[in-house]
């Protein structure tokens, strides 16, 4: 699909969603209308008037009616003068139009079937055919530039596709979303909380939760150890100084933490990355050529300042992990780390039973400033990092202006059960962060050179990566990662005694069960077990607790199927020994 031809798409819409606004409620003011990934948004200054998503139908309405007047976008540049005049009732406006002049940019006006609007992203050629499938989805709040400081604004949600079919098929999606929600799930299965005392941003596991943790964890850690790396663990808090020579003080101060001491005046951050930290353990001795590579991996917290409105369950957070690695290495060597390091990517993969792809994020040559480095060596990376690609017939797509500001990366979309991507694994190629640190290593010959530094993850941040199989899975955790794997229910207290028995023996392989003796009706305490999506519940009475034949309900199916007490026992092993 033309990602170009969707952002015009969508651009187009939210500009008929301004115009049905500003009919049905004069007094507003339109400002600004992207295209985001799967739709597009317009903010608005109300006023004094309030909307909400009940709103949304009467504006969809008005905005179909308007539709078959625009027959096509008219542009006209203006200097900006004009745009003062023009704009002189919409204040949001007229800072843009001095906010792009200020970066010699031209400004242009467009006005389909009457309606003038100022903007810079493209259109749509016939609006009255393109704009007809299209759905406005909710009504929020947002910040005028995103900052506490300015107008709280209304800003509507909506989609736009270029077919019915594609419209139909994400809406379907939508509504799946909402129903696999980790925040939602999260709560109904008791996995993890957020308290205003401890502040947001900033989640609370319970048992059954911080036990999917763990494991995420643990499957990373076996993952990456059979590679070759070696835990290491560093502090949470660091001077400042160290993240100015590594480069992140000057791009990301303002998203980090600030820690005061009562004793001296050093500045100290909260780490919002290990990196930095990784390249002094490297740096506390005098590395060979045959000591090369040295990997560490780290899953200490970070902590970044996320802006309150950009929060999300545990897809956004303040406090979080990372199954983060670095490697430093010859250039011979960096084709052989990134090839095994693909290697175990795809092996979580295969796990976790996501498909994915491969972005190849590189720099963005029209913008220099936003990197570190000569332009030289950034060509250098991205050329060795296709040829990787390339060599290893892997598909990958490239994303120009994404890579990180020391190097570019190859980045692991995943797909997930409902067709969603996410950006999860990522391996990055850094030639900078050796050089500002001045890291060396001794080659064959006595002299001294740089290593190349190699930033990678797995499934990246455990806590995040535990949201998206949450969703991905919609609660129903394959068994390796359910936090209770059977659920044992009698029927009666005279079963009480044969079903605790049967736990125990359970519990002796490993298996994770609880014994649901509870004073409830059994439909009760199976329909529990249901809602709380336990991969298999056991049902004791008389035959089951006298014979060696067990009637097990499988979560997801109806009917009950019937093993012997060791066919039961070893599938329930092997599935979670194979992680299935």
């Amino acid at each position: 699909m033309d990602q170009e031809y969707l952002n015009s798409l969508r651009h187009s819409c939210a500009h008929l969603l301004a115009k049905a606004v500003l009919e049905l409620y004069p007094g507003a003011k339109n400002a600004i209308g992207p295209s985001i990934d799967n739709g597009f948004y317009q903010d608005f200054d109300m006023g004094d008037v309030k909307i909400s998503n009940a709103d949304l139908a009467k504006i969809e309405k008005k905005m179909r009616e308007i539709l078959p007047g625009w027959q096509k976008f008219i542009f006209n540049e203006v200097t900006l003068d004009e745009a003062r005049k023009l704009f002189a009732h919409n204040p949001y406006k007229v800072e843009l139009a001095v906010e792009f002049a200020n970066q010699g940019k031209k400004l242009s006006t467009n006005d389909p079937g009457g309606f003038l609007d100022l903007c810079k992203m493209g259109h749509v050629e016939n609006p009255s055919k393109e704009l007809r499938h299209f759905k406005l989805q909710s009504v929020a709040g947002a910040y005028w530039r995103g900052s506490e400081k300015n107008q709280m604004l209304t800003r509507i949600y909506g989609t736009c596709w270029p077919t019915k079919q594609e419209l139909d098929q994400y809406l379907e999606m939508i509504k799946q979303a909402e129903q696999r929600d980790h925040r939602k799930l999260g709560k109904e299965l008791g996995l993890f909380v957020f308290s205003e005392l401890v502040g947001p941003g900033m989640p609370l596991y319970t048992p059954k939760g911080a036990l999917i943790r763990k494991l995420i964890v643990q499957y990373s850690d076996e993952l990456q150890s059979s590679i070759g790396y070696e835990r290491v663990h560093t502090p949470n808090i660091n001077k400042a100084e160290l993240f100015k020579i590594s480069g992140h003080y000057d791009k990301f101060k303002d998203d980090m933490l600030e820690v005061k001491s009562h004793y001296t005046a050093e500045q100290y951050f909260l780490k919002p990355m290990n990196c930095p930290q990784h390249t002094q353990i490297y740096a506390s001795q005098l590395r060979s050529y045959k000591d090369l590579p040295v990997r560490f991996c780290d899953d200490a917290n970070l902590y970044r300042d996320e802006k309150p409105g950009e929060l999300s369950g545990l897809t956004r957070l303040r406090c979080f992990s990372q199954d983060d690695g670095h490697c430093f290495c010859r250039e011979d060597q960096i084709e052989q780390e990134f090839s095994a390091v693909l290697g175990i990517i795809k092996q979580a993969m295969e796990t976790y039973r996501m498909q994915y792809w491969i972005r190849l994020s590189l720099s963005d040559p029209a913008h220099p400033e936003l990197y570190l480095g000569d332009r030289a060596v950034w060509e250098k990376s991205e050329k060795i990092l296709e040829g990787i690609l390339k060599d290893n017939s892997i598909e990958y797509r490239k994303a120009e202006g994404e890579a990180a500001f020391y190097g570019p990366k190859m980045d692991l979309m995943a797909r997930d059960a409902i067709g969603r991507e996410w950006q999860i694994s990522t391996i990055q190629l850094d030639f900078n962060m050796p050089e500002r640190f001045g890291l060396e290593y001794v080659d064959e010959q006595g002299n001294r050179k740089r290593p190349v530094m190699i930033h990678r993850a797995i499934v990246g941040s455990p806590e995040r990566f535990m949201a998206i199989l949450i969703e991905h899975f919609a609660g129903a955790f394959p068994t390796w990662l359910a936090p209770v794997q059977v659920s044992i229910v009698p029927v009666s207290a005279d079963f009480i005694d044969p079903a605790r028995k049967l736990a125990n023996d359970l519990r002796a392989q490993n298996v994770r069960v609880t014994l649901d003796d509870a004073n409830e009706t059994v439909g009760k305490r199976i329909r529990n077990g249901e809602k709380q999506k336990i991969p298999y519940l056991l049902v004791i009475g008389e035959k089951e607790a006298k014979g060696t034949k067990l009637a097990v309900r499988i979560h997801g199916q109806k009917d009950t199927t019937t093993f012997t007490r060791k066919q039961f026992t070893n599938r329930v092993i092997e599935e979670i020994a194979a992680r299935q």
